[in-house]
């Protein structure tokens, strides 16, 4: 037994795993949380209506009865991070002091982007700004689409402003934070104290010798189901916007068998990325899409409104940071629809993906300091969604104010949400190269969550091992 798979606490990696038919699996976890997966999967699909009709209602129950439970959280983690960026903590590095980073700052970032946001990005990125702009937050009074040409410039311009905040709001340092905390946790118990890699790591100090009984048990088990069911949410907005995006370029029907196929083929790319690993198969996938996604960014940029996404971006950045505190509020607002349909939505959602891409940030970033590892992990992905939301967000409202289209703006009235990717490249030059670009994005994105979904879900339910046999893999994506 290695000293660096024991801490001292005698727990090494793998103690409690049993091997069966070629597996190496932790026990109970693996069991447990695959068992009910999947009974409750077929659950679902035996019983279609009871299911749609509890998920119908549980939802908007969650969001709006814990509302103040997904606040508090989220503003604790932002300042949590930022006090660890002041503090001398920022000096611990991660692995010990002679540790160095095992990837490169490209790809580095391009593993933390593809993993963390990327299809949410390209779901959301043109929806939400004129979702917002016309039906803005806080209590301002919305505009029609058809009223734009004749309401009060000054009036529109404020719509605007609050409407990039609030959707950089969404998308910045409060869902970032979340994801930092819990893989600096991860990282820091796994690397400098020599726990595991699996969740229950992260409460060593509170439970002690109890977190490798049933009480860590149940830790690693919830962390699975929130991955497993976070990451469903993201790959079923890939599967609806790349179904849309098939059908508007290429007239494909977009019906449930074409989504349900196009999924089985995204799993079988995913699938085949898994079995490459880490380095070969996430990273490189994650580079290319990086690629692809900046080439995008760059059109965007380039074609569209330059100047104004230019100017946006510094305006719409400090715009997110003026209303920082009262978008952060929950007490006495009076747009609660706005409050719990989005922001305690996402505030779940990101809470929900927090073990996946917080254990999968703490894989990657073993080496950088405490302070490197929150700046980089909170700071520049802000920054970057604060960029594409304006590009892409921007360009769309600036076609419905000054240019009069309203592609998207019927997309929202009428919420077609899967197609406002789309619709604003319809207003562009190169149509159906960029658009054929964006339905490659949302599947490369699809691909990358999954699979690093599957290697985060393998290392639960394997123990913290990193280096389980290959079809634990398989059977997770």
């Amino acid at each position: 037994m290695s000293s660096q798979n024991q801490n001292r606490s005698g727990y090494y990696v793998g103690r409690d795993n049993i091997q069966i038919f070629g597996l190496d699996i932790h026990n109970p976890v693996f069991f447990v949380s695959g068992l009910t997966i999947v009974a409750f999967v077929i659950g679902t699909l035996l019983f279609r209506e009871s299911a749609g009709e509890f998920f119908g209602w549980l939802r908007p129950w969650l969001t709006s009865n814990l509302d103040w439970v997904f606040a508090i959280a989220g503003n604790i983690f932002v300042l949590f991070c930022l006090f660890l960026v002041v503090s001398p903590l920022g000096k611990i590095r991660l692995g010990g002091a002679d540790a160095t980073p095992d990837y490169s700052y490209p790809g580095w970032f391009a593993m933390l982007f593809a993993a963390g946001m990327g299809i949410g990005l390209m779901f959301f990125g043109v929806l939400e700004p004129v979702n917002h702009f016309l039906s803005p937050p806080l209590g301002m009074e919305g505009i029609k689409a058809e009223d734009i040409a004749t309401a009060d410039p000054a009036a529109v311009e404020a719509a605007r402003q609050l409407g990039m905040a609030a959707t950089i709001f969404h998308w910045g340092l409060h869902p970032w934070a979340i994801y930092a905390v819990v893989a600096l946790a991860l990282a820091f118990f796994c690397y400098n104290r020599g726990l595991p890699l699996t969740i229950r790591s992260a409460f060593y100090p509170l439970l002690g010798e109890k977190t490798w009984g049933p009480a860590g048990h149940v830790i690693d088990t919830l962390a699975v189901f929130a991955t497993l069911f976070g990451l469903a949410t993201s790959l079923g907005f890939g599967a609806e916007q790349a179904t849309a995006g098939l059908n508007y370029l290429f007239d494909f029907p977009a019906t449930e068998p074409t989504k349900i196929i196009l999924i089985l083929l995204i799993t079988v790319a995913a699938l085949f990325s898994v079995l490459a690993g880490l380095d070969k198969g996430v990273k490189r996938l994650s580079e290319a899409n990086m690629i692809l996604a900046l080439l995008l960014l760059l059109f965007v940029l380039l074609v569209g409104p330059t100047l104004e996404i230019i100017g946006g971006f510094f305006l719409n950045t400090g715009h997110y940071l003026a209303n920082l505190a009262p978008l952060s509020n929950w007490v006495g607002r009076e747009d609660t629809g706005f409050f719990h349909g989005w922001t305690t939505f996402y505030w779940a959602w990101w809470i929900s993906w927090s073990p996946f891409v917080g254990m999968f940030i703490a894989r990657v970033s073993k080496g950088r300091t405490v302070r490197e590892f929150i700046i980089c992990v909170l700071v520049i992905p802000t920054l970057a969604c604060a960029l594409w939301m304006t590009a892409f967000g921007g360009t769309a409202i600036s076609q419905l104010v000054n240019d009069g289209y309203d592609g998207v703006a019927k997309t929202v009235s009428e919420w077609k949400p899967e197609l406002s990717l789309f619709l604003m490249l319809e207003a562009l030059p190169l149509t159906a190269i960029s658009s054929f670009i964006g339905i490659v994005l949302v599947v490369v994105f699809f691909v990358t969550s999954s699979d690093s979904g599957s290697l985060v879900i393998d290392t639960i339910t394997a123990g913290g091992k990193t280096d389980a046999p290959v079809s634990q893999r398989a059977f997770w994506c």
